[in-house]
């Protein structure tokens, strides 16, 4: 039987932090090439220290002669994000950063197994498991410590960039421990936020002064108590940030990018991959079909799993997990995802729309449990699916 009560923790990171700011890099990138070509092949990886930024990997265009024009973007590009971002430290400026171009042409055994041909739909970029997840335990459906770790961090580069938090700068971390009574969030045991900040002489009490307005504010009312522990730039001293602090990479924070561990995840990263990589359409169609279950009331909360072989089409298996909390079987709801939604990789462009530039907005404060956007953005996030999945049983 599930444990009912226990305390939970998940951590976010914000979009400063040196592995997001690759992230950022990368998903940019991407944006652009599929801005040019909506068909575009990209896996673009970006690497991040002092001084230096390094970017690597493969892109498939329909005229590959193109590539070296479209390249030329590339250090513009990764300025502008830096700028974005917010970096103008001595050894991480957007102006004096050194930038590194190796990507390159994608291999055309990869292309081989990609590409559709005449006897056969195109196949899956590669072979690996995805999976999606949802929880009635907040609005947007998501596990509440992961949704509220990303909302303080997010408040708080509001209001550092707006220029309200004059002191804090882009890198911070956040981690909340939850607790929950009868399956549901109550409140939070523990808050945890390190930040980044501009004088040497601000204390830790200095540094809570100014973030714990905001996170009274983002927290629901009641969750904060006399006796939740409050842990704010527990070292000390956090002005060196960012990649001059750490190094930072594409693709690192995997968990940060989808449920905070209260779901498995299937082991690939999203940043920098276009859409025909199951790694990140189909991760995302799992979230579709997860939310859209749990919006229709066939249960409280659900894991979907998809799994695909490289140039093979169609998923290998779809498994669903309602962890006893199902109005039906869940063979019942496998039936009907199979029938609601084409899950071959350009089955799942089409019907969520991917094949656009809406994946710099991505690389930071999670993929799941943002709104759908006008443009396209987060599509994955819409509930259109609900009507039909209740006919479909």
């Amino acid at each position: 039987m599930a444990r009912s009560s226990y305390i939970f923790t998940s951590e976010s990171v914000s979009e400063g932090h040196p592995d997001k700011v690759c992230d950022r890099i990368s998903d940019a990138i991407l944006d652009a090439f599929l801005t040019q070509e909506p068909e575009a092949r990209v896996a673009c990886e970006t690497f991040a220290t002092t001084n230096r930024v390094v970017i690597g990997g493969e892109v498939g265009l329909s005229d590959q002669s193109k590539l070296t024009e479209y390249m030329g973007k590339v250090d513009a590009i990764t300025r502008s994000c830096i700028k974005d971002i917010g970096y103008e430290q001595d050894k991480f400026h957007h102006e004096t950063v050194e930038i590194t171009n190796l990507l390159h042409e994608q291999s055309a055994h990869i292309a081989q197994g990609v590409d559709a041909a005449d006897n056969k739909d195109e196949g899956a970029g590669d072979q690996g498991i995805m999976f999606g997840y949802a929880t009635n335990e907040t609005q947007e459906l998501m596990p509440a410590p992961i949704q509220y770790s990303h909302a303080i961090l997010r408040r708080l580069a509001e209001v550092r960039k707006s220029g309200q938090e004059p002191t804090l700068r882009p890198d911070a971390k956040s981690q909340l421990s939850v607790r929950y009574e009868n399956g549901k969030p109550v409140g939070v045991t523990s808050i945890v936020l390190s930040t980044q900040h501009a004088d040497e002489a601000q204390t830790s009490r200095d540094i809570r002064d100014i973030v714990e307005p905001y996170i009274r504010e983002v927290l629901p009312d009641g969750w904060i108590s006399d006796a939740t522990e409050w842990w704010v730039n527990p070292t000390g001293t956090f002005v060196i940030g960012g990649p001059d602090g750490d190094a930072g990479l594409t693709g690192r924070k995997i968990i940060v990018d989808t449920y905070g561990g209260a779901a498995p995840h299937g082991g690939g990263a999203f940043s920098g991959k276009d859409p025909t990589k199951v790694d990140r359409s189909a991760a995302y169609a799992a979230r579709y079909l997860a939310k859209n279950i749990v919006a229709a009331g066939l249960a409280e909360k659900c894991t979907l799993q998809l799994s695909y072989a490289i140039g093979v089409s169609k998923p290998l298996s779809i498994y669903v997990d309602t962890f006893g909390t199902g109005e039906v079987p869940a063979e019942l709801i496998e039936k009907a995802v199979a029938q609601c939604m084409d899950l071959t990789p350009r089955g799942i462009r089409q019907h969520l729309g991917l094949n656009r530039p809406i994946y710099q907005r991505t690389s930071a404060y999670g993929h799941f449990g943002r709104a759908p956007e006008a443009d396209g953005g987060f599509s994955w996030e819409q509930l259109d699916l609900v009507d039909a999945l209740k006919k479909a049983i």
